[in-house]
């Protein structure tokens, strides 16, 4: 994830005007581990081990909270649908290539405390890194 990767045509000052905001979107999979479509529960278990040790490490303006879909609260899945952050499963072609297996299990979101850096874990991709300003 090195920036200086992105070819990206530069922006004159005036449709720089138009910018509202930018999101950048990284989808990773880990070593050792099969894709989502071919994990057991087990082995989706063990992404959301090894994924929210590493994020409960996050110090500084990345510190923030994991939400287990399996375990949050009413309040929480209601503010985080109102946020737009929530994923939801029922879609036809992750259904049908066997991503909603064991649903929800193994699955959740971290936010930071700003809410401008989130991490999706086994969505459709293991690991769902996305970053706003």
């Amino acid at each position: 994830m090195d920036v200086s990767h992105i070819d990206c045509p530069p922006f004159s000052e005036e449709d720089a005007k138009m910018i509202k905001s930018t999101r950048m979107r990284v989808a990773r999979s880990l070593e050792g581990l099969p894709m989502g479509a071919c994990c057991s529960k087990e082995e989706r278990k063990e992404v959301e081990g090894l994924i929210t040790s590493a994020l409960n490490e996050m110090e500084g303006e990345l510190k923030g909270t994991y939400y287990s879909l399996e375990t949050m609260s009413k309040e929480d899945e209601a503010k985080l649908i109102d946020d737009h952050f929530l994923f939801k499963n029922g879609k036809d072609n992750t259904e049908a290539c066997g991503l909603e297996r064991d649903w929800p299990s193994g699955r959740g979101i971290f936010h930071n405390d700003d809410k401008t850096f989130l991490c999706w874990i086994n969505e459709e991709d293991e690991l769902r890194i996305i970053s706003m300003q």
